[in-house]
């Protein structure tokens, strides 16, 4: 049975021992750990450790960050993906500048107004920067606590989370910081989603669903909806300088990005027609086929060489399009699946 003292003694002794070393675990900087956290959400710790270096290198203060463009910003984004992570992360900061006078505010109402601030990061925040009696409830964390109390409850209900938060309360009084990274430490580590290692685990004797034998069952979250599927077609067209055309999304999926034309299939001949003439001729069938996952849909992507080049006058393009030497790819921001694109196109070149 869960004992809230020795309970939050054994999880901290654990922690303190076990604790993996992270760079942000260095610091009480809150803009530093804002940034760890932003990076965290949806992305394993390995990946992010040199994004984590890299950005903070770059932008070392709120200043530096706030006077940014976003093209940048994103550039050093760039491969972390759920770019709309970083596009309201420089919103809040630059935000915190005009408003804070460039200091994380710890207070957790003005705070969680930020751009892009929700209850888990806000709580995070709050509480490993200023050890704030605030409760992470995170994946980690509904496992775990799922698992403490055999609470068979939908994970995926706010109302599961809000109950959680309540009852995690009085263990966030003191060290608030500490005992929210361990807890989700030992999800991380030890009371992993398939195979947790209970023989090893320092709160077994807590733990609820291991005297039942119900530990694989929990938690319990209802499946999320199936993913959609659109078809896309890409299009590789070069001109006379040997230069590609790309364009930036406008779209709020992967807004501000940079792509080869691309269309939803079924659209592509009368917008390839608007933008180029009538005058084109395009292949019988694609080079070869790209897929790119998000969360919420994938792509199935087609993509199209046009066999000729293009003279660059004779585009009906907007401001969104450019011209792009290859030489030059490092300056703008492609999603994953255009960096596949890049690269089948150097290697032709290196070949040719």
């Amino acid at each position: 049975m869960l004992h809230q003292k020795t309970f939050k003694e054994d999880i901290l002794n654990w922690f303190e021992a076990n604790q993996r070393a992270m760079p942000w675990r260095e610091t009480t900087n809150p803009y530093y750990i804002w940034i760890s956290e932003i990076m965290l959400q949806q992305t394993q710790v390995k990946t992010v450790i040199d994004y984590y270096h890299r950005f903070t290198e770059r932008f070392p203060t709120v200043e530096d960050l706030s006077e940014a463009k976003q093209d940048e910003v994103l550039k050093y984004w760039e491969g972390l993906g759920y770019y709309s992570r970083a596009r309201n992360f420089h919103t809040a900061i630059q935000e915190v500048a005009a408003e804070y006078n460039g200091k994380v505010p710890d207070n957790p109402e003005k705070f969680e107004k930020l751009k892009g601030v929700g209850p888990y990061t806000k709580a995070a925040v709050m509480s490993i920067a200023f050890d704030l009696p605030l409760p992470t409830v995170d994946g980690n964390v509904f496992r775990v606590w799922s698992r403490l109390n055999n609470d068979f409850s939908d994970t995926a209900k706010q109302s599961t989370r809000k109950a959680f938060e309540s009852e995690l309360l009085p263990y966030v009084e003191t060290k608030a910081g500490q005992f929210n990274q361990a807890m989700m430490e030992l999800g991380a580590l030890i009371c992993t989603p398939k195979s947790p290692l209970c023989l090893f685990c320092p709160v077994q004797s807590h733990c609820d669903a291991f005297n039942e034998g119900t530990v694989e069952e929990l938690p319990v979250k209802t499946k999320k909806i199936k993913k959609k599927t659109i078809q896309q077609e890409c299009f590789v067209i070069k001109n006379e300088n040997n230069e590609y055309l790309i364009e930036q999304r406008q779209a709020k999926l992967l807004n501000g990005m940079w792509e080869f034309p691309m269309f939803e299939k079924g659209s592509s001949q009368e917008k390839l027609e608007a933008l180029l003439g009538s005058n084109i001729n395009l292949p019988a069938k694609a080079a070869y086929q790209l897929k790119h996952q998000f969360t919420h849909l994938t792509w199935n992507i087609n993509v199209y060489v046009l066999p000729k080049t293009v003279q660059s006058n004779q585009i009906n393009a907007n401001e969104h399009y450019c011209w792009m030497d290859l030489k030059d790819r490092n300056q703008f921001n492609f999603p994953a699946s255009m960096h596949k694109i890049l690269n089948h196109l150097e290697s032709q070149n290196t070949q040719n």
